[in-house]
């Protein structure tokens, strides 16, 4: 991504008063942030490398990549509910319970492989949109981008590692539920680095605040608002179809079934990458456009190069396709945050975009497998993928900029 001149200053946003934590305190405020976010796509990067090894039907692996993002989108407007009555941290602090509580229940066979990704999303959904919140809320401005950029970071970070042992742990064990298991560790872990945030008192809102959001036009009658989400939800869209189907897609290429469980996993590293630099160049800026354009052209390049080289460059290309897919997934978080005027008006946009953004991104494995069974070959769906990136770029630049 371009790196525009020397960044203009943005305005401080009125509630932005609240002083940086003290050493000790802020130190257990990131380890706390970091093990959260270790956790948070853990579990929905288990079953692409799973498909290929265990032999799930195409139709398993279709409805377990579509429930994640069909889940968020519904329960994301729980998180609203939550801040409110519990604030973040313990908004927080309770969805990491319930990620421990789902991840458990996915390893008692099928059944429980489903209903526990049911839970799990729904937890997650709370998640994503508090973890902008809280940033926006706890930290300097100036960390915001770097914040998000952690986030994004560690969140890659756990999926890979968890997605790279579940192949030899399957091979080993000879069964899949194990393998699944893994994702219990880092949901324990969430859980108690959130628990030292339950003594954070919530500042009461000031007077004028209720009077604010009464002024404030409904975000869904904003164009920055529906900008927003169509950026997330094109770009979670390509996110949880190559997530679910990206195994298969090297399998068929050409590469070995552990080469491609590799391949996912190098997928993520570059998913953690990219949005680990993106929103750290983006929040520098008062005008993201370029950051936004820069996402949507190399997943398209990454996408082109799976359609056009497959094979040996397939590594390449799925690298190439991580960082643009961790970029698109990273930035929404800057954008909500530069976008927002306050806390609320950061919870509202948040929850628009991913209400209806996951539910839009719901749609793409199971398109996706469809267009593969009518065609057999992967080549339509990477193709309606690149075009769909392609004309998304238009629709997001709202969000990358304040009016002038």
């Amino acid at each position: 991504m371009t790196v525009s001149p020397p960044p203009a200053t943005a305005a401080v946003p009125r509630d932005r008063t609240a002083p940086p934590p003290a050493s000790g305190a802020g130190v257990l405020l990131v380890v706390g942030f970091v093990l959260m976010s270790l956790n948070t796509r853990v579990s929905f990067g288990q079953i692409g490398p799973l498909a290929p090894v265990v032999g799930f039907s195409p139709a398993t692996v279709s409805l377990l990549g579509l429930l994640p993002p069909l889940c968020m989108g519904a329960f994301a407007p729980l998180a609203a509910v939550a801040r409110r009555r519990l604030g973040e941290e313990r908004g927080l602090w309770w969805a990491s319970l319930v990620l421990v509580a789902g991840a458990v229940l996915r390893m008692l066979g099928m059944p429980g492989l489903f209903a526990g990704t049911v839970v799990v999303s729904a937890a997650t959904a709370v998640v994503n949109v508090l973890i902008p919140v809280l940033v926006r809320k706890r930290f300097p401005r100036e960390r915001v981008g770097t914040m998000m950029g952690l986030y994004a970071l560690s969140m890659g970070a756990g999926s890979a590692l968890i997605a790279a042992m579940v192949v030899p742990v399957t091979q080993a064990t000879g069964t899949w539920q194990p393998a699944i298991g893994l994702a219990v560790i880092p949901a324990v872990l969430a859980a108690a680095g959130m628990t030292p945030q339950l003594r954070h008192q919530p500042p009461q809102p000031a007077a004028t605040a209720s009077t604010e959001r009464n002024r404030r036009q409904h975000v869904a009658r904003t164009a920055v608002a529906w900008s927003l989400t169509a950026f997330f939800g094109i770009q979670t869209l390509a996110f949880y179809t190559t997530l679910a189907w990206l195994p298969s897609i090297l399998v068929q290429a050409g590469l070995g079934r552990s080469a491609a469980g590799t391949g996912q996993a190098l997928l993520i590293c570059g998913v953690a990458a990219g949005g680990f630099i993106a929103p750290v160049l983006a929040a520098k800026r008062t005008d993201q456009r370029p950051h936004i354009l820069g996402a949507i052209l190399v997943c398209a390049v990454g996408f082109t190069g799976l359609l056009l080289a497959p094979g040996a460059t397939s590594t390449l290309w799925v690298a190439v396709l991580g960082i643009g897919l961790g970029a698109g997934q990273a930035l929404p978080g800057v954008l909500y945050a530069h976008r927002g005027s306050d806390h609320d008006h950061v919870t509202a946009l948040s929850t628009m975009a991913q209400t209806c953004g996951f539910l839009l991104a719901a749609t793409g494995p199971i398109l996706a497998a469809t267009l593969h069974t009518a065609t057999g070959t992967w080549t339509a769906p990477l193709a309606a993928l690149t075009a769909a990136l392609l004309a998304c770029a238009a629709a997001s630049m709202r969000a990358g900029h304040d009016p002038k």
